[in-house]
């Protein structure tokens, strides 16, 4: 880790302020789902933003975990297969969920409690698994967030 924080391979948006870091490999439905998750805001009145698509640097100020995306890639997000769009961002945001895409056939019927995402060494999150398969997943997101 440096001062600036450590960049890893991740996804960020923020939605009415709660902050959302999708992780998985290559390829898991990371960016698409947070696409999904931001088209959902909007069309339900909510506010969303882009962090950062691919690459997220991932920092600790006081109290805070914050999320902010390299200059390169501020505002654009890659849809597989489609292409890459730009999409309205902010230059960073707290953090406070890490999102775990699953395959419906792959994810377990009942994730552990209190389950949290190593992040990077210091840094750890509450995590919520989202079936690829929901048909509404920033509403699947809040019902967990606030079913906790």
């Amino acid at each position: 880790m440096t001062d600036l924080g450590d960049n890893i391979h991740a996804t960020a948006i923020v939605v009415d302020g709660t902050g959302l870091i999708f992780v998985g490999p290559s390829g898991a439905g990371k960016s698409s789902l947070a696409f999904d998750c931001m088209a959902e805001a909007r069309l339900s009145g909510k506010s969303a933003a882009l962090i950062s698509d691919d690459r997220v640097i991932v920092s600790r100020r006081d109290d805070q975990i914050i999320g902010r995306g390299p200059a390169s890639i501020r505002g654009l997000l890659e849809l597989r297969h489609s292409g890459i769009v730009r999409m309205q961002w902010v230059e960073q945001a707290p953090l406070h969920y890490a999102i775990v895409p699953v395959a419906s056939a792959e994810a377990d019927r009942l994730p552990p409690e209190h389950e949290q995402l190593e992040v990077t060494t210091s840094i750890h999150l509450p995590v919520i698994r989202v079936p690829l398969s929901v048909r509404f997943p920033l509403s699947h997101i809040f019902a967990l967030i606030q079913s906790v």
